[in-house]
């Protein structure tokens, strides 16, 4: 932790003095006194407990702790700068874009809290959002037509190059409207879903292999009546106008089965729980913007998992 007592006039101070190796020049560069310079040094030196320069008649000369003490303040001044030029930039960005895949779990739920966070900054970014399988908008993204992917971990062939940062973690759901048939039952079988009509992830969908694995140990090998989607706005409808049993990432219905539109099957679905992050390319630093998008959607995560 930084001791409170050290202020950036400290700082200042010594790299003035480090910097021309004598307190009259130093005194003149910062625009004061040759005794508040000294005055700020010793202040440092007590805080510290060491000796930074000797001092003589030929001028002042760093110490062995001087030495070290360079190396870290010049950087963490260094560091301050690029902080405060990074905050200048982002804020004079004029018409500048981030370009965002999401995937359709997270568009629904983090994303729109984390825009409304993002654009309270007023940072005069456009941000423009595009979903799709989790795939399509990795190849987008080492291509870098995009900034950002938001979404499930990838299997670790698709990561090479990728960097991922973890929000939260996400099972899958198995949904159907009010008053379903399979909602009567006293006990709950999922190898019942085969006797209905079962919306279905798409092979380019990331959750398509953990679904595929929780029907087969529960003796499901096959799904005759299905429809392979990845559409919300087509699942949403479907499974409310029939007696359909939608398979789904559990933020995509999030809200309609909080609000009592679809209701979830009381199934074990522990083992399809995977992690949701922000991917980005690994060998390119992130803008101000970017950083400002990545903040809010931790605070957007955050906040969603303090909700009841």
């Amino acid at each position: 932790m930084i001791d409170a007592r050290v202020k950036y006039r400290h700082i200042q101070c010594f790299l003035e003095v480090a910097r021309r190796r004598s307190l009259v020049k130093a005194a003149d560069a910062l625009a004061i006194t040759q005794p508040a310079v000294s005055k700020t040094l010793r202040e440092l030196e007590d805080i510290l407990e060491v000796r930074l320069f000797d001092r003589s008649r030929k001028g002042v000369a760093l110490t062995q702790y001087g030495d070290v003490f360079l190396h870290y303040a010049g950087a963490s001044l260094a560091a301050l700068k690029q902080g405060l030029d990074s905050v200048a930039q982002a804020r004079m960005s004029g018409d500048s874009y981030l370009n965002v895949g999401v995937l359709p779990s997270v568009a629904a739920r983090i994303v729109p809290d984390a825009v409304q966070r993002f654009q309270a900054q007023e940072m005069e970014t456009t941000l423009v959002l595009e979903t799709g399988p989790n795939t399509f908008l990795l190849s987008r993204l080492r291509q870098g037509d995009l900034d950002l992917v938001v979404g499930r971990l990838a299997d670790p062939e698709q990561m090479a190059g990728l960097s991922f940062a973890h929000l939260y973690s996400e099972s899958v759901s198995l949904v159907v409207r009010k008053g379903h048939p399979l909602l009567t039952e006293q006990s709950h079988d999922l190898s019942r879903i085969v006797e209905y009509p079962v919306l279905y992830p798409t092979r380019e969908a990331i959750i398509r292999p953990y679904v595929e694995r929780l029907l087969i140990a529960h003796g499901v090998t096959r799904v005759p009546n299905r429809v392979e989607t990845i559409s919300n706005t087509f699942g949403r409808s479907y499974t409310l106008d029939t007696d359909a049993v939608w398979i789904i990432s559990s933020g995509v219905v999030a809200r309609d089965v909080a609000e009592g539109a679809l209701v979830e099957l009381p199934l074990e679905t522990a083992g399809t729980t995977g992690p949701v992050g922000l991917t980005t390319r690994a060998d390119t630093a992130p803008t101000p913007a970017l950083l400002m998008l990545q903040n809010a959607l931790r605070a957007a995560a955050e906040a969603q998992a303090l909700r009841p």
